[in-house]
C-alpha cells in the first residue's frame, strides 16, 4: 500500500474534488466516520458543514485540511468492505479515530485506490500536528495495515503505481458554459500533477 498525504487550506476544495469525481461516475463515497446520517442521505453541503463546524473552532490555523490517498497494487482485488476497513484502520492508527472523515473509492486509474478527506481541527479547537506525520505515524501505520490485511508491501511500489495512472482528458475552460472556478481548478490541478512543464503559461 502506498500512502500519499496532502494538507491544505480548503476543506471545500478537497471535498469538491471527490464529489465531482462521484458526479462524473469515476468515484463513489463508500464510507465515513463522525456523521450522524447515513452517507447516502447527505448532500454536499451537509458533508461540508460537519467539517466547517470544526474548522470554525480554530480560525488561527490556516492549514486545516488533510487529503490522503491509499493506493493498492493492481493485483489486489479489494471489495468495498475491505477498502473501508483498511481506511478505518489506517485513520485510527494515525490519530483520526475521533475525527469526521469521508472515504471515496476512485476508479480513474489502473490500480485500486481510495481518497480520505478530513479536518485537522479537533472538537476542542486544537489542531492535530502533521509535522513528520508521513515519516512517523503514517509509515508505522502503513506497515501495520499491510500486515493486518495481507496487502502487497509498499517497498518499491510507489513508482509503479505512478506509472499506471491514466492521463486525464482535459477540456478547455469556456467562460459562461460551466463553473469557471471549478474548470480552472480541474485544469491546474491536473496539469501540475500529471505534466512536466517549464512554465505555467
Amino acid at each position: 500500500m502506498v500512502v500519499r498525504i496532502k494538507t491544505g487550506k480548503s476543506i471545500h476544495g478537497a471535498l469538491s474534488y471527490n464529489e465531482r469525481k462521484v458526479e462524473e461516475g469515476t468515484a463513489e463515497c463508500i464510507g465515513g466516520n463522525g456523521f450522524l446520517k447515513e452517507l447516502n442521505e447527505l448532500n454536499f453541503y451537509e458533508k461540508l458543514e460537519v467539517f466547517m463546524n470544526l474548522n470554525e473552532r480554530n480560525t488561527r490555523t490556516a492549514t486545516n485540511t488533510i487529503h490522503i490517498s491509499l493506493n493498492f497494487d493492481p493485483s489486489e482485488k479489494l471489495k468495498m468492505d475491505d477498502l473501508n476497513s483498511i481506511a478505518s484502520s489506517y485513520m485510527d492508527k494515525i490519530g483520526f479515530a475521533d475525527q469526521p472523515y469521508l472515504v471515496y473509492e476512485h476508479r480513474d486509474a489502473a490500480h485500486p485506490h481510495v481518497h480520505v478527506v478530513s479536518t485537522l481541527i479537533q472538537a476542542d479547537g486544537a489542531r492535530i500536528p502533521t509535522h513528520y506525520q508521513g515519516k512517523n505515524q503514517s509509515e508505522k501505520a502503513r506497515k501495520e495495515v499491510e500486515n493486518e490485511f495481507n496487502l502487497v508491501a509498499a517497498q518499491g511500489k510507489a513508482n509503479k503505481i505512478k506509472e499506471t495512472l491514466k492521463p486525464v482528458a482535459l477540456e478547455v475552460a469556456s467562460y459562461g458554459r460551466g463553473e469557471t472556478k471549478n474548470s480552472i481548478v480541474r485544469i491546474v490541478s491536473n496539469v501540475t500533477r500529471n505534466y512536466r512543464y517549464t512554465s505555467l503559461a
